[in-house]
């Protein structure tokens, strides 16, 4: 009796030993269960963050800008029109209306390359080519890449540049700036002057040209931008909505063209705040550099290397 009471005992306590095992190699499935689908979701949430990092995010009121109210057209479509009307007087008007410090401009921005030394150079928005030819001019690259959507500028363009014989060392391309065709890493430096406001999406664009941009390489934006001083502000908004539309639609037929430069400008996020969003999509060293009284701004980043 007593060897069956035994036997009974240890039946119980081997049964209580498995059920223990068991209760205990549950609870250990669970926590690993557990730690799995919590890394899985880290996981999850790290690339939902990374993404939101690079991704191009919500246009700025600057991008619902257009050249024409009436049109249906997209602002990209509108632009490319736009420049296709006025292409034959762009460079007149250019030095008319600014009376030639557009071109003091360009060069002080195609300075802020000269300590890189790039040999390979993309200019966006490059319409006539003005930086195009000045930059091979001033820094000797092995060849600059201007891209643009309007046809009727870059005809334009590649005229100049056959006048000049640099047909070996600068090329023309239509190209879209928010969707550039090549290959990441491409080009030491990239210039843009006067042609961010034109883009469709803001970000989308700057994202593309830091796309392409060698590590290590540099982007100059060169944008007009309201002054600060008060005085100089009311004589400046005064020529910008009446004077240089008026003039404009005198000497090209197109008052469309320069009051949506006058629009465009008014929206623009300047400055500081360009400077951010600069650094939002993940350019370093950061820089501006404020040219005659604050109607134009000289914006410089990097690329990080490595």
């Amino acid at each position: 009796m007593k060897n069956r009471r035994l036997e009974k005992g240890n039946r119980r306590q081997d049964s209580g030993s498995k059920i223990q095992d068991s209760t205990c190699l549950l609870h250990f499935d669970s926590c690993l269960l557990f730690f799995c689908l919590l890394s899985c979701l880290q996981s999850r949430v790290s690339c939902l963050l990374s993404y939101s990092t690079f991704a191009p995010v919500a246009p700025y009121s600057h991008d619902d800008i257009k050249p024409f109210k009436d049109s249906r057209l997209t602002k990209k479509k509108q632009v490319a029109e736009m420049f296709d009307k006025i292409a034959f007087r762009y460079d007149f008007l250019n030095r008319f209306l600014s009376c030639g410090i557009d071109v003091s401009w360009r060069k002080k921005a195609i300075r802020e390359l000269m300590e890189i030394n790039p040999k390979f150079i993309l200019d966006v928005a490059t319409g006539t080519a003005d930086v195009a030819i000045m930059t091979y001019e001033y820094l000797r690259p092995e060849k600059v890449i201007g891209i643009d959507i309007s046809d009727g500028m870059l005809q334009l363009g590649r005229k100049k540049i056959a006048k000049l014989l640099l047909n070996k060392h600068i090329e023309l391309l239509h190209g879209d700036s928010e969707a550039i065709n090549f290959p990441s890493d491409s080009f030491d430096a990239i210039t843009v002057a006067f042609g961010v406001r034109n883009f469709e999406n803001l970000e989308k664009g700057l994202f593309e040209i830091f796309r392409v941009l060698k590590p290590g390489g540099k982007v100059v934006i060169l944008e007009f931008s309201k002054p600060k001083l008060p005085l100089f502000t009311g004589l400046y908004n005064f020529y910008m909505k009446i004077v240089a539309p008026g003039l404009a639609s005198w000497l090209s037929k197109n008052r469309e063209a320069y009051q949506y430069l006058n629009n465009s400008v008014k929206a623009f996020p300047e400055s500081e705040t360009f400077l951010h969003i600069l650094q939002q999509v993940e350019f370093s060293e950061t820089s501006l550099k404020r040219l005659s009284l604050g109607i134009c701004t000289i914006y410089c980043g990097r690329k990080r290397s490595g």
